[in-house]
């Protein structure tokens, strides 16, 4: 994709696992509670080739057992945990480059997540991005049911026709996104699942986001 020509006219940046490198930490903080629990860790591999959405599925398949405590809880834990050590992660390599980039060519670009908002703003801030972006979409909660009310509203809002707006996302939930939005999508790997599992849904895959454009 060449960016002195490219047709399009927004892009939509998923943020975690994306535009954010967090996935070992994710691991990290689910392996400290399934051992809590003395229930069995998983690897980054294994964790990419099963994570899923909603997060409630992929949670049962892990073990957790929702008679004894509620998912409400298990979300809680696992957000606290994460919040309290989400500063650790990095921007992707190239993401700050290609953000510049486009921002000089003049394609708008926004962050559409399943993370809280304000966690997303204070991230863009901390990051020195906030500038770089026309929207910041996010959850309202926690629980990160779905992308798809959010995506919606956030289409409303640009200046740009449906096959002129670009989703860059790292999970088979962000093509199933963008394909509601009528928008065209291009998923990353090394994220929350593997390039394997994003190949098998049909959308475009690029290795690394330098390839991008």
């Amino acid at each position: 994709m060449n960016l002195n020509s490219t047709k399009y006219k927004h892009i939509i940046w998923d943020w975690n696992g994306t535009l954010l490198d967090d996935a070992w930490l994710c691991v990290e903080i689910l392996n400290d509670m399934l051992t809590r629990r003395k229930m069995k860790t998983v690897t980054l591999s294994q964790y990419q080739a099963d994570f899923n959405f909603p997060v409630i599925n992929y949670y049962v398949r892990l073990g957790f057992d929702f008679e004894k405590e509620s998912f409400d809880d298990i979300a809680r834990e696992y957000i606290a945990a994460y919040e309290s050590q989400r500063l650790r992660c990095r921007l992707r390599t190239g993401a700050v480059d290609i953000i510049k980039l486009l921002k000089a060519k003049g394609v708008l670009q926004s962050v559409l997540s399943a993370s809280q908002r304000a966690s997303l703003v204070e991230a863009l801030k901390l990051f020195g991005l906030t500038d770089f972006f026309e929207n910041v979409a996010g959850l309202d909660d926690y629980y990160a049911h779905s992308k798809m009310d959010i995506g919606k509203n956030l289409m409303k809002n640009l200046s740009a026709g449906q096959k002129e707006v670009l989703l860059i996302g790292d999970t088979i939930h962000d093509y199933e996104v963008a394909c509601e939005l009528g928008a065209d999508c291009l998923l990353a790997p090394a994220g929350h699942q593997s390039k394997e599992r994003l190949l098998a849904c049909g959308a475009k895959v690029c290795d690394n986001l330098d390839e991008v454009f």
